[in-house]
């Protein structure tokens, strides 16, 4: 008999909503699709019963460890659960004695589920590698943290790490959906009208947890009272109190996305920290994606920022990997330092008119042929043609500069990128101005 029961039928009525509507089976799954979708390695295994030790790595939220639970059900296998925070080397020792001896005697294999696996240290790791290595217990870690860098070489090198993604608006909404029409396990009993904009509201601010989304759901409906034909009217101000956060004027696919995101990027550019900051926190309230906010950071680095500070797009390039790297909402930090450096930083976009000019050049020329001294000559029959002759190799001259012809003919003096005096374009243009007037040819 499967020690590890785990029915929903059977569960407590009085358990929370989030509690009550954790699928059973991995049909019931919703999101995650990349792993658990039909013909996705980590569904093949499941269903051939055929487990390997595995890592789940992503956000709060995302289900580690309800994919666990489904895991060890639907390969009637039995179910420890360690918390890394609580447990030590003695409950490692004990759940792993007791799943040797539900092995030899009962052929019942055990998934040990460890929460916040990254929370335990060398010698806690070290202890689990015997039976691992065994097949004693099939070990399934979650962590928040990149197992990379959090988990033991050893044993990260016998699991397979698959990451979960945050579910998506549309997978929140299913989830919310399949409660409120669920009679078992969840609100169907109940007669439960919510309003569009209550609805949408729920979905943006839970952020791609939906833990947040079914308790904010519950409490919504449990507190409010049946109206004149008993039913029960969720609308946007209850939900607005049940999930602690009001809605903001923001569509993200109406004018003001694109308001907003102008009114950061020029606050930015004006150089006003403050009103950035603002911006930036009206869209981070209102659900907007951050790798959106990201891109834009990263395209006003190069565009308004530029040489003035070169390291501006290393700052937009960090903020961005941490966006994906360590995901909301501890993503708003490296976002708002971002915003901060760049607001703060000397302004140039010499860079952009110095693209677009040469586009133009390019654009109204007919042909701008290669100078015969740059063209390549390392193959064939290349140097026969003149291909290379009379290059100065700059490395060979003294501050490792030769002026030389480098523009096609009909270009010869033409200047398409001219630095300004803010920033590190100031030494860009000093150094450009003394090749320029004392280098000899």
């Amino acid at each position: 008999m499967d020690l590890f029961s785990y029915s929903h039928s059977q569960a407590d009525a009085q358990a929370p909503l989030a509690h009550r509507m954790r699928p059973q089976t991995l049909d019931e799954v919703i999101g995650q699709e990349h792993i658990i979708g039909q013909g996705k390695l980590l569904r093949r295994a499941i269903e051939a019963d055929r487990l390997s030790p595995m890592i789940f790595f992503g956000p709060p939220g995302t289900g580690k460890t309800t994919l666990a639970k489904v895991i060890a059900n639907s390969t009637h296998s039995h179910f420890e659960q360690l918390n890394a925070v609580t447990s030590g080397v003695a409950d490692i020792r004990r759940v792993t004695g007791e799943a040797k001896e539900r092995l030899s005697l009962y052929q019942l294999k055990t998934v040990l589920f460890i929460d916040e696996i990254h929370r335990f240290n060398k010698s806690q790791q070290d202890a689990l590698l015997p039976f691992v290595e065994d097949g004693i217990i099939v070990l399934i870690g979650a962590t928040t943290e990149s197992p990379m860098f959090e988990i033991n070489s050893a044993l990260l090198s016998r699991s397979r790490v698959f990451r979960l993604e945050p579910l998506t608006n549309k997978h929140i909404e299913q989830i919310i959906q399949s409660a409120l029409q669920n009679k078992a396990r969840g609100l169907g009993d109940l007669d439960i009208e919510i309003e569009q904009s209550a609805l949408k509201h729920l979905v943006a601010v839970a952020n791609g947890d939906a833990r947040n989304a079914l308790n904010a759901l519950e409490l919504a409906a449990m507190t409010t009272s049946p109206n004149a034909e008993g039913k029960i009217v969720i609308t946007q101000t209850v939900a607005e109190e049940s999930i602690q956060q009001r809605v903001i004027q923001y569509d993200k696919n109406g004018d003001q996305h694109y308001d907003v995101i102008s009114a950061f990027i020029k606050s930015i550019r004006g150089s006003d920290p403050d009103a950035a900051l603002y911006w930036l926190a009206r869209m981070i309230y209102a659900g907007e994606d951050p790798r959106f906010i990201a891109r834009r950071l990263y395209v006003h680095a190069a565009e308004d920022v530029g040489m003035a500070d070169p390291r501006a797009i290393q700052i937009a390039q960090a903020a961005a990997y941490a966006v994906d790297f360590v995901g909301m909402p501890e993503a708003r930090i490296p976002l708002a330092e971002a915003t901060v450096y760049l607001a703060t930083a000397p302004k140039s976009n010499a860079v952009i008119m110095g693209i677009d000019n040469a586009l133009a050049a390019v654009e109204k020329e007919e042909s701008g042929q290669v100078p015969l001294h740059l063209r390549d000559s390392h193959y064939k029959g290349a140097k026969e043609l003149g291909h290379g002759e009379g290059y100065k190799y700059p490395h060979d001259f003294e501050g490792g500069y030769i002026p030389q012809q480098y523009l096609p003919d009909h270009l010869q003096g033409k200047t398409f990128y001219s630095p300004t005096e803010y920033g590190y374009e100031r030494t860009i243009k000093e150094r450009l101005h003394y090749w320029k007037s004392n280098a000899k040819e």
